[in-house]
């Protein structure tokens, strides 16, 4: 069995940091062990692992097997299965006086984890974060083993959930009198340009054998890291065996506040003393900012009217599954800030906590959401053991972020339709009310869907509308105090009242911005996902981005709406194109931005479309003026054109007056000539954590984008590096039993490839070798 020595490999540093530092946390993701079956003696500590696989978590052992069609398409007709992950490590002796526990992030699902062959404890949803207390149980200076059991099977989620740990891992290590696991609570009860009131409560925890008289401060940091603020000190007695909460107040002069546009944070750095001992130093961010939900004019930032830009979305990565490295989601969170979304809806569970530090960062609100159901699904046999503890961590976790504006405690539960409103109204207002008590200075919200309750959907302070704009606006006018948002939003059409399948070619964008009192939209999806599929599909194909965060044809309208920038885009409609057209509702007209079709359809009349922000648009066919139209003449900013197909040039130029401002052109290519292979880094950090995305696209030898003559693509990563995903945005995986592959086509010209540094310092080359060229493209990174 292979060693991790924390004092030589994992703690060869922390073996001495710990002698300087009073708190260490380390991520603990390197060097587990792995199989997919399952027997008791996995647990115990004897046991022999060597022939088990080696991996890294984040880890996603469902996201390389086959596709099995009776699995069913919730889960992209993937198997889960059951599968355990062992770990072996040493701790020093100088830890005997500390408190050590190991802390996930998240495990799918229905967990039991071991110490030494000790079972330390089950939990069974797998997007709460877990800690358990190790220092009982540990052998110093000898090897300790933890084995986790993960159980995949049974009833799961509407969406793909992958399987394992998928999450990142931490150790822990503290003095007997420390900081509570997420023991910090920040707020600012009162914020002006002059001061903000800061009230910060500390949970503290006494482990050890006597009771101590303990010492509480804080401090404030700027992004320099200069203090510029700080507490009085505050003393008590902790009792053994104890925590209490500590409450204290200080003021923070001219703050700088957290905004969507500038997103300044702040540390609170909190110290705790025993005596003239420093025996804990915590340091939590946090943010100055002030939110508003009004019944009249929405969702109000810094006392600003801000209407949500909003996207939904769940957690994987297309052939990454759901264990997405950090990178992968600040690269998605980067592309999706460019293009205008303001707001985050993390659809349906609490998203990683990096992911959350990273929408405090670059300036996101978000809405956290603890749950897709309550008693039904996959959650039922849960519910009542468990709502309090997963939601009560949710909310405890979470909420020093100043991104989170809501908390979400539901969505399309099937309690919102049941006729017996004495059980169900009564439910949801316990879960709204323990949402309030723990955590009152945002307020709760829940989706309902189609069919649901008018009275059960007034529980909630924020009622959110699953693509029921038209009900919302009825309801509006016979309940004018409620606080509404569309929290699921078609993307193209939308729903009459009492018709909800209307089909009507009016984008719910349009009534989100023409009413004041509805704070904003979510459309779902923003990117495209796994599972929720029909097959011959795996995923979810209507998102406005692919799983690769290729920007869609579809996707010119929001950018249009969301920003000021002026923007044109053209696109042609074709019921031929080779697109996965998803369910009914979600669906848009087939549509591709180019201008590359058989010959048969040489003099057919082609429907086309200019969607714009401009005044007005002027359409040219070789070179040649069909016409300028004006936006407001047209339904959904959306200029429609009607031309027959002949190969050449269509340019679409914008205007505001008489000024051109934006313009927009394809053209009829010839065949492939090369690849254009772009990383987005050729230098990473050695620490087997850092990424690289290759973006691949095709061209002709004129260099235009090439979107109907796809290549194969054969991918093989040598040297320090390690190969992680091959995709081209298409869920479907037609030709594919798996979605993990080496081996892809491109998919309207495009694919994506993503390698991950090891820990050790070098080179590595990815050899990309395309169909129809003998040599193949060479990229090299460095690792240092």
């Amino acid at each position: 069995m292979k060693y991790i020595i924390l004092g030589v490999m994992l703690l060869c540093m922390n073996h001495v940091t710990a002698q300087d530092k009073v708190r260490l946390k380390e991520k603990f993701d390197f060097d587990w062990k792995f199989i997919l079956d399952d027997k008791k003696e996995y647990a115990q500590k004897s046991f022999i692992d060597t022939h088990w696989e080696n991996i890294q978590v984040p880890h996603d052992w469902s996201i390389k097997l086959k596709f099995d069609k009776s699995v069913g398409g919730a889960s992209a007709f993937i198997p889960g299965g059951i599968g355990w992950y062992r770990k072996s490590f040493t701790v020093p002796t100088s830890y005997q006086d500390k408190k050590v526990s190991i802390l996930f992030d998240g495990i799918m699902h229905q967990s039991d984890v071991y110490i030494n062959g000790h079972h330390l404890g089950f939990h069974p949803y797998g997007y709460s974060s877990i800690e358990y207390d190790l220092t009982p149980y540990l052998k110093f200076n000898e090897e300790n083993v933890i084995a986790v059991r993960v159980d995949r099977t049974g009833k799961s989620a509407r969406w793909y959930t992958g399987s394992g740990i998928y999450r990142h891992v931490w150790l822990q290590v503290v003095n007997p009198i420390h900081v509570s696991t997420y023991g910090t609570y920040i707020t600012t009860p009162s914020v002006s340009i002059e001061k903000a009131d800061v009230k910060i409560v500390t949970t503290l925890k006494n482990d050890d054998v006597k009771e101590q008289n303990v010492s509480v401060s804080h401090r404030v940091l700027n992004t320099s890291g200069k203090e510029i603020a700080k507490s009085k000190v505050g003393k008590i007695i902790l009792n053994r065996n104890d925590s209490t909460n500590i409450e204290q107040s200080f003021s923070l002069s001219k703050p700088e506040l957290w905004s969507i546009e500038t997103p300044v944070l702040y540390t609170m750095e909190t110290t705790v003393k025993v005596g003239n001992k420093v025996v804990d130093v915590y340091a939590t961010p946090f943010g100055v900012r002030t939110i508003k939900f009004d019944k009249d004019k929405g969702f109000f930032l810094n006392g600003k009217h801000i209407k949500l830009k909003g996207l939904c979305l769940h957690q994987d990565a297309g052939s990454m599954g759901v264990a997405v490295p950090d990178k992968v989601d600040e690269r998605r969170l980067k592309i999706l800030k460019e293009y205008g979304c303001n707001a985050i809806r993390c659809a349906h569970n609490q998203p990683t906590p990096e992911f959350l530090d990273m929408c405090d960062r670059m300036g996101f609100v978000v809405i956290d959401e603890a749950f897709d159901k309550w008693r039904s699904g996959y959650y039922e046999k849960h519910y009542d053991e468990w709502w309090k503890k997963d939601l009560g961590n949710m909310i405890i976790r979470d909420r020093n972020h100043p991104s989170i504006i809501l908390w979400s405690y539901g969505n399309e539960v099937a309690e919102a339709c049941w006729d017996d409103l004495s059980v169900t109204v009564p439910r949801a207002k316990m879960m709204q009310e323990f949402v309030q008590k723990l955590e009152p200075t945002r307020p709760a919200t829940m989706a309902v869907q189609n069919k649901h309750k008018t009275e059960f959907a007034g529980v909630a302070e924020v009622i959110g509308y699953n693509y029921l704009e038209a009900r919302m606006l009825s309801e509006k006018k016979e309940y004018s105090e409620r606080i509404c948002l569309v929290s699921e939003e078609l993307p193209y059409f939308s729903g009459e009242e009492g018709n909800f399948r209307s089909y009507t070619p009016y984008n719910p964008w349009n009534i989100v911005a023409e009413n004041d009192f509805i704070a904003g939209g979510f459309i779902w999806s923003g990117v495209d996902y796994l599972g929720e599929a029909v097959w011959p599909s795996k995923g979810w194909p209507n998102g406005l981005f692919d799983v690769c965060m290729n920007e869609k044809p579809r996707a010119i309208y929001h950018r249009a709406m969301w920003n000021d920038k002026p923007v044109v885009g053209l696109s042609v409609i074709d019921a031929s194109l080779d697109l996965d057209p998803g369910r009914d509702l979600w669906q848009w007209l087939r549509m591709a931005s180019h201008w590359n079709f058989p010959d048969s359809y040489i003099g057919q009349i082609m429907e086309l479309r200019t969607t714009t922000n401009c005044e007005s648009v002027e359409l040219f066919y070789n070179d040649k003026s069909m016409g300028r139209q004006k936006t407001a003449d047209f339904t959904n900013n959306t200029i429609i054109w009607y031309l027959p197909y002949n190969p050449g040039k269509l340019e679409a130029k914008g205007y505001n007056g008489d000024k051109e401002v934006a313009s927009y052109s394809i053209v009829t290519t010839k065949a492939t000539s090369k690849a254009v292979i772009i990383p987005d880094r050729t230098i990473l950090r050695a620490d087997g954590e850092d990424i690289c995305h290759i973006a691949i696209h095709l061209e002709d030898e004129d260099g235009n984008l090439v979107q109907t003559d796809d290549r194969k693509l054969t991918v093989t990563v040598d040297g320090e590096g390690k190969f992680l995903a091959l995709d081209n945005g298409d869920v479907r995986r037609l030709k594919h039993d798996r979605f993990w592959t080496k081996e892809l086509d491109t998919y309207f010209g495009k694919a994506l490839i993503v390698v991950q540094s090891t820990r050790k310092a070098g080179k590595m080359k990815i050899n990309i070798q395309m169909e129809g060229r003998n040599e193949p493209y060479v990229v090299e990174i460095v690792s240092r």
